[in-house]
């Protein structure tokens, strides 16, 4: 009882059996009414009607001599009273009546003035008779009248009875057609609870239901990928600590089992597995923050040609020993940009270590500072491998590594790239990178930061 199609049939139902009763109480009224009377009388009025014929009649033979005979053999609006159960009367001037279609008040004499329908027959301005429409009296016809009114009476119900169970057999299939989208949408949603996410609805039914189905398909897709996210992260995660707590564990297994002396470079060799431990819990603190809107940051007005310059001086010694040119090339006069330093920094020296790592001998990197517009654009391009179509669309992800084998060769946690786009996307900024993934050629990363536009949320803290 408590299901939206019975209610729903319920209401359906109950509009169909009001208007039946509303047509039933108003069929009654008019059979039983002088509204009858009244529909009949505007009939028999109307041009070229019985009124009509009838004031022809007397004007061609002066009287109503033969007048019986005459609407017996051309006329059937006479008949309209008699089915409806009235008696319809013909009287001349006298009130004397000249034909009824209840032949036994043929000669008896009506009040003219008392009649309640009546409808006169004017000849050159004079009325020469009257019709008159009258409920039939006890003794005349009383059978007939009764019948008729109880076929009127049984047809309307009929209908009624037909109509209403037609109205409630589709207001039942319309009410199991609008719900059935509904139906199927708890189905789907009990199928993502129960860790199925694949499930999806059928857009269709009404525009809200449709929008309902397409904002679930919607919901459960990112559901679908939030949970790959997850399962990959775990994996990545679990990937990522494997390797130096099996180092660790190890080393020291051999420790105490005296096939590696207990001496410091033994315990240095430790200590690295501890340090790149500590890096990666830290790296995943910091982007687990910022994909929560909760990376502190402490915005000041930061001079970006000293933070670059600055960074890339750190950079200098390591760049000349692996044979790489390090270039700056910055825009004077640059405007004053509301940031946080250190993150700043942060990202800079991951794209800088990124850009070094993939820079063979006799390469080049180069960072380029300029204002357009309300942006501050900073890029940076190397010359080194480059990135292939295939992979650029997911380099910023955690953990994602352009090789394969996911290899150590080159150092870091893979988690890099994906701190540097939280960081910029933090301070309200966005970063892309481009390449033609061309040995030579190298990438080029450029990110923007705005000089006016506010990060959406902001957490000031007092750095240490």
């Amino acid at each position: 009882m408590n299901r939206l199609w019975v209610r729903l049939s319920l209401a359906f139902s109950a509009v169909v059996m009001l208007g039946v009763a509303i047509l039933v109480v108003a069929s009654g009224f008019i059979a039983r009414s002088g509204i009858r009377e009244s529909i009949i009388l505007d009939e028999l009025q109307a041009p070229d009607g019985l009124i009509d014929r009838l004031e022809v009649y007397y004007t061609e033979h002066q009287s109503w001599d033969g007048l019986e005979d005459s609407l017996s053999q051309n006329s059937e609006e006479i008949y309209i009273g008699p089915r409806l159960g009235l008696v319809l009367l013909i009287i001349d001037d006298q009130g004397q009546i000249i034909y009824a279609t209840s032949h036994n008040l043929v000669g008896q004499m009506r009040d003219v003035v008392s009649a309640q329908f009546i409808a006169p027959i004017v000849v050159q301005g004079e009325a020469k008779g009257y019709v008159i429409l009258e409920e039939p009296s006890l003794d005349i016809q009383p059978r007939q009248s009764r019948l008729v009114l109880e076929g009127l009476s049984t047809i309307l119900l009929t209908i009624g009875l037909m109509g209403g169970v037609v109205g409630v057999f589709f207001g039942v299939m319309m009410s199991r057609s609008l719900t059935a989208p509904l139906r199927r949408l708890a189905e789907a949603a009990r199928a993502i609870g129960a860790q199925n996410l694949s499930s999806r609805v059928k857009v269709e039914g009404t525009i809200e239901v449709a929008e309902m189905a397409r904002a679930f398909n919607e919901m459960a897709s990112a559901l679908e990928q939030t949970e790959k996210l997850r399962r990959n992260l775990v994996a990545d995660v679990a990937h990522e600590l494997r390797t130096p707590l099996t180092v660790l564990q190890g080393n020291l297994m051999a420790i105490l089992d005296d096939v590696y002396p207990m001496d410091k470079p033994e315990v240095a060799r430790l200590y690295d597995q501890t340090r790149l431990l500590s890096r990666l819990v830290n790296d995943l603190h910091e982007l687990s923050q910022a994909e929560a809107k909760q990376l502190p940051l402490n915005l000041l007005p930061v001079q970006v040609d000293e933070l670059v310059n600055s960074t890339a001086a750190k950079f200098e010694s390591l760049a000349e020993a692996e044979g790489v040119t390090l270039k700056v090339d910055m825009q004077p006069d640059l405007p004053l940009l509301m940031a946080d330093s250190g993150r700043l920094s942060q990202v800079l020296h991951n794209l800088l270590n990124n850009a070094l790592v993939h820079t063979p001998q006799g390469g080049q990197i180069t960072i380029r500072t300029e204002h357009i517009g309300d942006m501050l654009r900073l890029s940076i391009k190397d010359t080194g491998n480059g990135i292939s179509a295939e992979h650029l669309p997911y380099i910023f992800e955690r953990f994602y590594r352009v090789d394969a084998s996911r290899n150590r060769d080159t150092g870091g946690t893979g988690l890099g790239l994906a701190i540097v786009k939280a960081i910029v996307e933090a301070h309200g900024g966005h970063i892309n990178a481009t390449s033609d993934g061309k040995l030579g050629q190298g990438s080029t990363f450029i990110v923007e930061l705005p000089l006016t536009k506010a990060p959406e949320k902001v957490m000031a803290v007092d750095r240490l």
